[in-house]
């Protein structure tokens, strides 16, 4: 299957981006009458055949519409300190992307090195993943965050901090995460939380959690953290 992120698609008749457009009829040489796939990113998957194979302004028409496709029985979002090294944290949100997340939000914290992220890129990062593992839905990647405005945001679902602070007690991910729950997972800097931070995270309710006994890389914790949810909702 082919399939191409159409997030403005409103009609029966609609001619792909000028992007989208190119990679149809260039890179895989669809013709007049060749059937593709189209998502909005919001659970809507679209079948259709090529009716006019340009290649800056493809025009398809849709001959079926399924709704709520490949919809996942939990909501996650992973709220993670973007890494010094731009390319771990891009990997995660490819992984996290192909493994079903929900929201993505890059966040500043006391000890963090990068304190720039480029919003735009890693939403580009995500259509991609979504496509390349046929998924209709995007998850949401914000623009970078104080984790103290995410601590205090209201969520209506299991909150947890996870932090390496080995005398403070912790609770493994996989026994506080139930199938169906909605859940925000908070993962720290390469220097870990400050006991500030993870005070203010207690305080407003999130309960403290370790990913196991393996002291692990930033962007592998929040992957960690995407598949153990996943999986406690696919078992």
């Amino acid at each position: 299957m082919q399939l191409f992120y159409t997030p403005d698609i409103t009609t029966p008749i609609y001619t792909l981006p000028e992007e989208e457009s190119g990679h149809c009829v260039r890179v895989l040489r669809l013709r007049e009458g060749d059937s593709l796939h189209l998502t909005d990113g919001r659970g809507n998957l679209y079948c259709a055949v090529v009716e006019e194979p340009h290649p800056k302004r493809c025009t398809v028409r849709i001959v079926e519409q399924t709704e709520e496709w490949g919809r996942l029985p939990y909501d996650l979002t992973v709220a993670v300190a973007p890494t010094k090294n731009i390319d771990r944290i891009e990997w995660f949100v490819e992984k996290a992307t192909e493994c079903g997340i929900g929201r993505i939000v890059p966040i500043l914290c006391d000890h963090s090195e990068r304190k720039v992220v480029k919003q735009e890129r890693l939403e580009k990062i995500a259509v991609s993943a979504m496509k390349q593992s046929l998924k209709a839905y995007l998850p949401e990647v914000t623009e970078l965050t104080p984790v103290d405005k995410i601590i205090a945001e209201p969520f209506d679902g299991v909150k947890l901090i996870a932090h390496c602070e080995e005398d403070m007690e912790r609770i493994f991910l996989g026994d506080v995460v139930s199938a169906g729950d909605s859940v925000l997972v908070l993962i720290g800097p390469e220097g870990d939380f400050s006991p500030r931070e993870i005070e203010a995270a207690r305080k407003a309710g999130f309960r403290e959690v370790t990913l196991g006994d393996c002291r692990l890389r930033t962007e592998t914790a929040a992957l960690a953290a995407t598949m153990f949810t996943a999986f406690i909702n696919t078992k």
